[in-house]
């Protein structure tokens, strides 16, 4: 079932453009501490350029580290809003990325036009 949780910092402006409140500050860092572990930004890599949603087992398959351990990376991943675990293929689950709440991140990030 896909996690309800919306996009971090849904309502805000690049920070370009307008300094960050202190509640805009504290939603956008769960999404960008999630991406701040190698694995679990390379699990979102692998998530994201997925055809058809990311198996565990085939994300697992590129790390050198436990099925568990994916799992939870994963689990933190669901609960920052970054991925949704879309769908359920017998005992598979395929994970999708949130491209909203992706493009939040990047859109926060824009930097201003350089003039010149």
């Amino acid at each position: 079932m896909p996690d309800s949780t919306p996009p971090p910092g849904a309502c805000c402006a690049p920070l370009a453009e307008a300094p960050l409140s202190a509640e805009d500050a504290a939603d956008l860092a769960t999404g960008f501490k999630a991406l701040g572990d190698p694995v679990r930004l390379r699990l979102l890599s692998l998530i994201c350029t997925s055809d058809d949603g990311a198996r565990v087992s085939d994300l697992a398959a590129a790390f050198q580290v436990s099925g568990p351990t994916i799992s939870h990376h994963l689990k933190l991943l669901r609960e920052a809003g970054l991925v949704d675990d879309a769908e359920r293929r017998g005992t598979s689950i395929h994970y999708r990325p949130r491209s909203e709440a992706l493009n939040v991140l990047a859109d926060r990030l824009a930097a201003p036009p350089t003039h010149g």
